[in-house]
């Protein structure tokens, strides 16, 4: 029989079986564990989106930058306190105009300034350290106030206050144009063990505009001129602890002499007599 025939033949024929139905897709457990994983999913991405708006609010993430830092054209820009955890490197730190700029430390800290020449300063709980060639405190309009190098140390302010109770100490020379006190406080000089030497070689000025001026001694006060004249100028100078000698006509005999006074304040001494010799010796006063 040919083939075309059997085919026709073999559809022509009553089936005893019912039509077949096949099943296509997932059913029973395996829809509902499916329907819960999905379920899951989107709660999850819920979470998550919730999660990512709450961080994005409480940073406060902007288009210029994060929470208090905002990101400019010449740089960083950080507002209010702000806590470094790990090390910072910058070219610049400054203040904002007008505000103060306030560096805390907990434990210690290492500025370093790295170029040419090594700059550090160290902070810490109990010192202060700064390594350098060469360390200078300027005011905003730069002059000078402190400097400080290995040959120098120069303090270009117009006034040096040394506010302890013990004053200042110096264990070497000091060279100074003027050494003044307060108003209305005093001025010590003193040298607890050794000596006190002021030189100057055109003269050295001790005055006391408004009180007294004392010079004491255990030993001996001397006041020497090499090639000038001492001058006591005061309306009254007293010698109040001068010895007074008395006549003894059996003792020996003594050279004695008188202190005679020039009209011009000079004084000398004349060798005393039976009366006063001082006009005898009136030449000195010439």
């Amino acid at each position: 029989m040919p083939q075309e025939q059997y085919t026709h033949h073999r559809s022509t024929m009553p089936s005893s079986e019912g039509p077949q139905v096949y099943k296509v897709g997932i059913y029973g457990w395996r829809k509902r564990c499916l329907y819960f994983f999905v379920l899951l999913l989107m709660i999850l991405i819920l979470v998550n989106l919730a999660m990512t708006i709450w961080i994005l609010k409480v940073m406060n993430f902007t288009i210029d930058g994060m929470g208090n830092l905002r990101i400019t054209e010449k740089g960083l820009k950080l507002e209010g306190d702000s806590e470094f955890l790990q090390p910072l490197y910058a070219k610049e730190i400054k203040s904002r105009p007008g505000n103060t700029i306030y560096f805390l430390f907990y434990r210690h800290s290492i500025l370093k300034i790295q170029t040419k020449i090594l700059f550090s300063f160290i902070t810490g709980p109990k010192a202060i350290e700064a390594y350098g060639k060469k360390f200078e405190v300027k005011t905003v309009s730069g002059k000078l106030l402190f400097s400080a190098d290995d040959n120098e140390v120069v303090v270009g302010a117009e006034r040096l206050r040394v506010l302890g109770a013990e004053g200042s100490v110096f264990p070497k020379s000091i060279e100074t144009p003027n050494v003044r006190a307060d108003p209305f406080k005093e001025l010590r000089l003193e040298s607890p063990t050794r000596s006190l030497v002021m030189e100057a070689p055109k003269g050295v000025e001790i005055n006391a505009e408004a009180g007294n001026m004392e010079a004491t001694c255990r030993t001996e006060l001397r006041l020497e001129s090499k090639d000038g004249e001492i001058k006591l100028d005061a309306a009254k100078i007293k010698l109040p602890r001068l010895p007074r000698g008395s006549y003894t006509p059996t003792g020996t005999r003594q050279k004695v002499f008188e202190v005679c006074v020039c009209a011009n304040g000079r004084l000398f001494l004349s060798q005393a007599g039976t009366g006063s010799t001082c006009q005898i010796n009136t030449s000195v006063c010439l």
